[in-house]
């Protein structure tokens, strides 16, 4: 990003797209190609904005709340990509919550590429999907690090 204080048109994008997701609005999708590709952990890579709100509802339809702590990403930019990392928080769908910073999930980081029409054509998410921390037998260090 240039050194104004200016948002870039591809940051002003991601950021969008979080509002929209938190806000459970699926025209968050106007933001992609028809055919972007994405990928997340435990999903793998899909293609398209059909496949993207099967994901979607998949994901939803395990959790009570999800948000983005927006006002805090942080992002590397260049030029036709954004990277954003950041933190989560929510609930489950058992009502076991979590927040990124203080429980061992909720950290994330994806990478979004852009076409030249400013339109998303990749999202891949990086993240632990074990935001609450429940996989304690995976925790190879014991499960009471600060996080």
């Amino acid at each position: 990003m240039s050194r104004s204080s200016e948002v870039s048109k591809n940051v002003a994008a991601v950021k969008e797209y979080f509002v929209r997701g938190d806000a459970g609005r699926m025209d968050m999708l106007d933001l992609f190609t028809d055919e972007f590709q994405f990928y997340f952990p435990k999903f793998g890579i899909g293609k398209g904005k059909a496949e993207f709100a099967q994901f979607v509802q998949g994901l939803i339809g395990s959790l009570k709340s999800i948000s983005h702590d927006i006002e805090a990403l942080k992002f590397l930019e260049g030029h036709n990509f954004v990277v954003v990392e950041g933190t989560t928080e929510g609930v489950y769908g058992d009502g076991t919550s979590w927040s990124g910073g203080d429980t061992p999930g909720g950290r994330f980081s994806s990478v979004f590429e852009f076409r030249d029409d400013g339109l998303i054509s990749r999202m891949h998410i990086y993240l632990d999907p074990d935001y609450s921390g429940k996989d304690t037998d995976r925790f190879l260090w014991g499960a009471d690090r600060w996080w």
